[in-house]
């Protein structure tokens, strides 16, 4: 074809439909028509190559068409492709291409399907596209990697009795996406699940000098994976073949030094050595000193020792001369200053106090408390002599277990968006299972507690004759002393359809009781952290607590002045100061309604995940180690 041709060709194609691009499959042939016949045979749609040739002179998408029949073809629809520079070799065949498609539109009466496919599809870039992977795949610095070996009693989902084990469970998995290598060893007791212990993987055994005289003891160390965390469980028949975890200070004390030196014993035979060591509450308190004396030319002996209080009341108190005989330590250990209380007692928790790098409390406020003589527990002295190491961080929660979004035991699941209207549904299902009257217009207060004396039970059942009313309902989960547990069983009787006393633990009833109730109590007389104001208000049920512990630093008290605030809260220990803080709660709950589903929304949207606090807790590692 001469060049003249080719610009003739090329007018009569921008004359046709200027800016357009006709989609045909690679290899289909076309065969234009005679420019000066009316009739074309019948068009049909066909695929659109991802990719097509194109000429580099012009800005239109073209095809190289291929002859195999005498039908026009056109697409339905084209998508929008890549335009790609074209070789010279193929420019004067698409220029054909691009003509002969212009001179037989020209002449074709489209039906309306044929109308819809000459739509013009304009090229969409596609380079912004490709970019957007290259910047999702650049590494994020998460700072440096330490490695930490958490030792502790127990550790949900497989042992669980208290705060500890959600501690030691969602913390090394939050340090675990934080760039920190992490192994979580605690005892394997046969109450452990058995869908756990089928998947556990033997990893070695050897035997341990325990006792002073030089008795020696099996250790067994199997292990589990999961969430990028390694859990080792340490195995002993003679120790760990209880049901619970916890029986009395004869056995928990003998069970506990052998645990605390057998973790230790454990990592150097794994050859697996942490930068730190995380020990929890009194059952690993000895590790530390471990750490400083049988350990100490070890690989392990290298690592920085943190003990991180969960109560204080329990500290591992026994006789001195039982302790001495079971842990084997040093002679110069058993002093006042260490390990030594009343003369002749010996204290777990003060020697590991007195041997850790760095004391850690769940709460800010709780660390500055213990060391005060109301709730020092006979150690406050001790404490502020060691005041320069103590550091409180708030716990969090695992919001992958705790989330109201997810919770399939919820009647209805809620975010905070649909929580005002499907919290509804799930206080008619509480309300319904655990035998109260279905009324959406009373408040239900949950109570989900041990039943003892520290939860400030006395303080419940003070109140609990006058804030029941026709308007209010009160759901007590879990059990305890005696006393509370036939208190609350009265108070059942005695109010009908409006107290329920459900004296057991039940995890579905809770989720139940958190997604179902509008206020959650927790009065408790001292609070190292707790952990049920932060579910109550992520599942939107406002917490009524006294100023204490992790309560005061995570609940901030409601003022009606300028609406602000996540709770109610009082000060004092006492009973009249709960009662008026109730009364405030149902006053704000009966008379602004607005105010108080805006707190609901508030409090959902607190974060209460483990996220800031496990920063809190790397900092702290890294400063402990040497920068690589």
């Amino acid at each position: 074809m001469s060049k003249k041709t080719v610009q003739k060709s090329k007018k009569r194609t921008t004359r046709a439909n200027k800016k357009r691009t006709t989609g045909v499959k690679t290899n289909t042939v076309v065969k234009s028509a005679p420019v000066t016949s009316e009739k074309v045979t019948e068009v049909k749609p066909v695929e659109v190559p991802k990719k097509v040739d194109t000429v580099e002179s012009t800005p239109k998408t073209t095809v190289q068409p291929k002859e195999t029949s005498e039908k026009v073809i056109v697409a339905e629809s084209a998508p929008a492709v890549k335009t790609m520079p074209a070789k010279k070799a193929t420019t004067k065949k698409a220029t054909a291409a691009k003509s002969t498609t212009a001179t037989s539109k020209k002449t074709t009466t489209a039906k309306p399907k044929s109308i819809k496919s000459e739509t013009p599809v304009e090229p969409k870039p596609t380079e912004v596209i490709q970019e957007v992977p290259v910047e999702k795949s650049q590494p994020i610095d998460l700072g440096p990697r330490r490695s930490v070996a958490f030792i502790g009693s127990e550790c949900y989902p497989f042992v669980k009795t208290g705060g500890l084990g959600d501690v030691m469970s969602a913390l090394p998995k939050s340090l675990a996406k934080l760039n920190m290598d992490v192994k979580v060893i605690i005892p394997r007791y046969k109450c452990i699940p058995q869908k756990f212990q089928e998947k556990m993987e033997y990893k070695g055994s050897f035997y341990m000098d325990l006792c002073a005289d030089g008795k020696q003891y099996y250790v067994g160390i199997m292990e589990y994976q999961e969430d990028g965390v390694v859990y080792d469980f340490i195995d002993n028949d003679e120790f760990f073949s209880w049901g619970n975890p916890y029986t009395n200070l004869i056995d928990d004390i003998p069970k506990f030094c052998y645990f605390s030196k057998a973790a230790l014993a454990a990592l150097n035979y794994l050859n697996w050595t942490p930068d730190i060591v995380h020990c929890h509450d009194w059952q690993a308190a000895l590790v530390p000193l471990y750490l400083r004396t049988s350990f100490k030319d070890t690989n392990v002996g290298r690592a920085g020792a943190v003990l991180t209080i969960h109560n204080l009341r329990f500290q591992g108190i026994y006789d001195r001369k039982t302790i001495q005989y079971w842990s084997d330590l040093p002679d110069y250990v058993f002093n006042k200053d260490c390990m030594t209380q009343n003369w002749l007692d010996a204290n777990m928790l003060k020697g590991g106090i007195t041997y850790c790098n760095k004391l850690t409390t769940v709460s800010n406020t709780y660390a500055g408390e213990i060391q005060t003589e109301e709730y020092g527990e006979g150690l406050e002295e001790h404490l502020r002599y060691h005041s320069s190491k103590v550091l409180g961080i708030v716990n969090g929660i695992d919001t992958d277990i705790w989330n109201p979004a997810t919770d399939k035991l919820l009647a209805a699941q809620y975010d905070n968006q649909s929580v005002i209207k499907n919290k509804k549904a799930n206080k008619k299902a509480l309300q319904e299972s655990l035998g109260l009257e279905v009324d959406d217009h009373k408040i239900v207060i949950g109570l989900i507690s041990r039943l003892t004396n520290q939860k400030g039970l006395d303080l419940v059942n003070d109140v609990i004759p006058s804030i029941m009313d026709e308007h209010t309902q009160v759901v007590v989960l879990g059990t305890g002393d005696a006393m509370y547990e036939d208190a609350f069983r009265y108070y059942e009787n005695k109010y009908k359809g409006n107290f329920c006393a459900y004296i057991a633990y039940n995890e579905n009833v809770a989720h139940n009781i958190y997604a179902g109730c509008d206020a959650l109590l927790v009065p408790s007389r001292f609070e190292p952290c707790g952990l049920t104001q932060l579910i109550s208000m992520r599942y939107g049920s406002i917490p009524i607590v006294r100023e204490t512990g992790g309560l005061k630093d995570t609940v901030q008290p409601y003022n009606l002045f300028d609406n602000t605030g996540n709770g109610f809260t009082f000060d004092r220990y006492e009973s009249g100061l709960l009662y008026d803080a109730i009364n405030r709660a149902k006053t704000l709950y009966f008379e602004n309604r607005k105010y108080w589903d805006e707190m609901v929304v508030r409090d959902m949207n607190k974060d209460v995940s483990w996220q800031q606090s496990a920063k809190q807790y790397k900092d702290m590692y890294v400063e402990l180690t040497p920068k690589y």
